[in-house]
């Protein structure tokens, strides 16, 4: 079967390789771009938040590339994402458009259902083509989110501007099409000694850090953050991810298949601020900004869509966190309707403010 799948961030580079060891065609719709959201915004009702509708067009996109099934992740909590597949898939079919829908989500005591969705989406391959495609999507991913984080830390420092997003987009082309794990691993080593030659004459750069936290979706897709952290590299300042999608797949699926919990070391660091789990990556926001204070990062920035719940709660947190550890802490609120001028506006004046004080007498 052709599967399409929405993007987040890089992800497609493994999402690709599992889909194939499924046994299906995997379909890559382009990347996000104004059409992806006014595509999915026609279809959208009118309040619902800006990932819904940029995942809702890059399913749309996929579709008119000839894809006949879409595979989405399911959830369950106080996020909204757990509904979003259900609504997604409603909306496809009153569009018109008949296909599979695939929600990939962890079983809760449906046997029946899960076994029907296991046998539908891998009773086409054999066992080893599954193991192969899972074990090069991991390296994959791996390779991807080790040189992204590479890529952060050299655009504030690289001598000619724009050689770290020339590196990066170099070797993600080359990752994806690599077709085995030790081809991907030697491609990931030979970038990071292309990384660090474009610094070798700046190693002694003084720049700011800043820790990201927000919701994860509009923390790694560029198209929902307006290339923030490219924009912020280009204005000097070092990204420190607090988000990352191997993280992510270890705490949401291997954790929960063995029953353990990823909730105890962000409790720990949220302490004094949240009690409890407050759904999405609202508890990661306040722990990981706590976090960041105590790495000496010198400030953080939130990124969350309008209307996300989980965030707003944690956005009510964080000033009381820049208080206690004398933290810069700047909300970014984001929808279809974000003014690019004014968000570079605010970064501007976000790093003014950081430069002052990495560079103060004191620092």
């Amino acid at each position: 079967m052709k599967i399409t799948f929405p993007h987040l961030g890089n992800s497609y580079i493994s999402v690709e390789p599992l889909l194939e060891g499924m046994g299906h065609e995997p379909i890559t719709p382009p990347y996000g771009s104004k059409r992806t959201l006014e595509l999915g915004g026609q279809l959208s009702p009118e309040v619902i938040c800006l990932p819904f509708k940029i995942v809702l067009g890059n399913m749309l996109e996929g579709l008119d590339q000839g894809a006949t099934g879409v595979v989405m992740i399911g959830g369950w909590g106080p996020c909204r994402l757990g509904y979003y597949g259900e609504v997604q898939r409603i909306l496809l079919e009153k569009s018109g458009r008949e296909i599979e829908f695939f929600m990939l989500e962890m079983p809760r005591g449906n046997v029946e259902k899960t076994i029907r969705l296991l046998h539908q989406t891998f009773s086409c391959t054999r066992p080893q083509k599954f193991w192969r495609g899972c074990q090069l999507a991991w390296v994959k991913l791996e390779a991807v989110e080790c040189l992204e984080s590479l890529a952060l830390k050299i655009r504030p420092r690289e001598q000619t501007r724009g050689t770290a997003s020339r590196i990066l987009s170099k070797y993600l082309k080359e990752i994806r099409q690599a077709q085995g794990v030790r081809r991907v691993k030697d491609l990931a080593r030979k970038a990071q000694g292309d990384f660090l030659d474009a610094m070798k004459t700046n190693t002694g750069a003084k720049v700011p850090k800043v820790g990201l936290v927000g919701e994860i979706y509009t923390v790694i897709e560029p198209l929902a953050n307006l290339n923030l952290e490219e924009r912020l590299g280009e204005l000097g300042v070092e990204v420190v991810r607090t988000i990352s999608l191997q993280e992510w797949v270890r705490d949401h699926i291997f954790k929960k298949l063995v029953g353990r919990s990823h909730l105890a070391p962000l409790m720990r660091s949220a302490e004094g601020y949240l009690h409890s789990f407050i759904g999405g990556h609202g508890l990661e926001t306040v722990a990981h900004s706590v976090d960041s204070a105590r790495a000496n990062l010198n400030g953080v920035i939130q990124i969350l869509p309008l209307a996300c719940m989980p965030e707003i709660l944690a956005q009510g947190i964080l000033p009381q966190i820049s208080r206690d550890y004398n933290l810069p802490i700047m909300s970014l609120v984001v929808d279809e309707h974000s003014s690019e001028t004014g968000f570079q506006t605010r970064l501007e004046a976000f790093v003014d403010l950081l430069e002052r004080q990495v560079h103060a007498p004191h620092a």
